[in-house]
């Protein structure tokens, strides 16, 4: 089995109980392809880079995926016609980083905020 770290990206103006709607969804279809979803990660609503699809912002959920290419592409293919998603990448990785949560504050920052 391969291992894959999946990014979707919702429109901004997606509420949540969408996004919780878009998670079972694409869990589902990883479920239905014999894949395994190993952790999901709801980043929330982050500023883009540039527009896209004329959004300033997105809705980010992660997740880390066991499973085999056919799996990729059957989820990807109900991506492309999604009308609800900016944008959808998946990268194929050797091992998952299941500690490290990169969109949550660090207790430095934290500690920062207080002193100031």
């Amino acid at each position: 089995m391969n291992l894959y770290e999946h990014t979707i990206i919702a429109r901004q103006d997606t509420s949540p109980s969408e996004i919780k709607l878009l998670t079972e969804k694409y869990s589902k279809i990883v479920e239905k392809n014999k894949g395994e979803i190993v952790k999901t990660e709801n980043w929330g609503l982050i500023n883009l880079s540039y527009l896209i699809k004329k959004n300033k912002k997105g809705s980010y959920i992660h997740f880390k995926i066991k499973g085999d290419g056919k799996m990729i592409g059957e989820l990807e293919k109900n991506e492309a016609i999604d009308k609800k998603l900016l944008r959808y990448l998946t990268i194929r990785v050797k091992k998952f980083d299941l500690d490290t949560n990169y969109f949550n504050p660090k207790k430095d920052d934290i500690e920062k905020k207080k002193d100031n």
